[in-house]
């Protein structure tokens, strides 16, 4: 007989973060996570994680509706289903519910997990194979305080822990972020990269306005600098700035990304496993981005390990990505969950390795930091 689905549980795990993280819709000083444990007919668990940013105030999912939907709608459609045709199973929650990419990214990622280490297979060489083991990572400073995004970086710098930095700007008038991030490029200097992410906080005439100052400070990465919906503003952005604009939030799976190339997008793609609903969907965007000759970017929604690591092991099988990632989710956090955490090294962090997505799970600080 065939191995079926059995039990799939969910948990609500809230870590606290290492300081106060500020992005232009909120600040967070803790993350919420939502832990998928799916068990099979043959003993093997699967891992997964659904994980967004701020409650709602990032996207329509939080949380609680994560857990709630997989418990309630989407967990009954795999219970006692075949283990092992992940495409099977993926196509039959599409087809009975609708959205909820980040809960089905957190199922896929445990159906991958529970597959790799059934057949002894790395998720990574179940997708085809691993072409990149250590991936660059960047840091993103978003205390708010130039002096003290400085000096963050500064250190970051001294332990080579990171050599490239995003910083989260839109929350303040156009103005003063400008100047806040022309200051900290300037102080940096040519020792390191840097970008911004606006998500999505100005209209196109306020970009234009502040995009041309942060070109004009040597700023390399516009990061979604108006509304998701303003594809035709985003290419006009592309095309009049010299500085590439990096499409997030308006870019969610393939149909996007070739909406955007047809209207002669230029620049990047931010790839998230979760805005994709999985690591099959997110590859497809990045096909259809290097079909295109459109830089890649490794995004996240600020996972902890175990979904850091299934963007790992989609990352890996890419070849180099034109802008790095930003896979720096657990070391924003206080604690771990995990037994061995990711080894960050190098300016970078090497892919996991094992089964598998590679990862055990810690129990005594699972059932801490388990919401009661």
């Amino acid at each position: 007989m065939s191995t079926v689905i059995q039990h799939i549980e969910t948990l609500l795990v809230d870590l606290p973060t290492i300081r106060p993280h500020k992005l232009s819709m909120t600040t967070m000083a803790c993350q919420t996570m939502v832990i998928v444990r799916m068990r099979h007919s043959d003993g093997i668990e699967g891992l997964g994680e659904g994980t967004t940013i701020g409650g709602l105030a990032y996207g329509p999912e939080s949380p609680e509706s994560i857990k709630r939907n997989i418990d309630t709608y989407l967990a009954p459609l795999l219970v006692g289903q075949p283990s092992n045709n992940v495409h099977q199973l993926r196509a039959r929650l599409n087809r009975h519910a609708r959205g909820n990419m980040i809960a089905k990214s957190a199922l896929e990622t445990a159906l991958l997990d529970a597959q790799g280490k059934r057949l002894g297979l790395s998720v990574a060489e179940l997708l085809g194979g691993v072409r990149q083991d250590h991936l660059p990572v960047l840091w993103t400073l978003a205390s708010g305080d130039t002096a003290k995004d400085i000096d963050e970086a500064m250190l970051r710098l001294e332990q080579r822990r990171h050599c490239d930095f995003k910083l989260k700007i839109g929350a303040n008038p156009v103005d003063q972020d400008v100047r806040h991030v022309a200051a900290i490029k300037e102080a940096l200097g040519d020792r390191a990269s840097v970008r911004v992410d606006v998500n999505q906080a100005w209209d196109e005439s306020t970009a234009v306005r502040g995009i041309q100052v942060l070109q004009d400070a040597g700023i390399e990465l516009i990061e979604q600098p108006i509304s998701a919906r303003e594809h035709a503003g985003l290419v006009r952005l592309a095309n009049r700035f010299n500085v590439p604009m990096l499409a997030d939030e308006a870019v969610q799976d393939a149909r996007d990304g070739l909406d955007l190339v047809c209207g002669g997008f230029s620049g990047a793609f931010a790839l998230k496993i979760a805005k994709s609903g999985g690591i099959y969907g997110v590859l497809e965007l990045a096909h259809v981005a290097q079909a295109a000759g459109i830089g890649l970017y490794g995004g996240t929604l600020l996972e902890g390990t175990i979904g850091t690591a299934a963007s790992l092991h989609a990352w890996a099988t890419l070849p180099a990505m034109a802008w790095g990632t930003e896979m720096f989710g657990p070391l924003l956090l206080q604690d771990d969950i995990v037994v061995t955490p990711l080894n960050y090294t190098e300016f970078g962090v090497e892919l996991p390795q094992g089964a598998g997505l590679g990862i055990t799970l810690d129990e005594d600080k699972l059932a801490h930091y388990s919401r009661k």
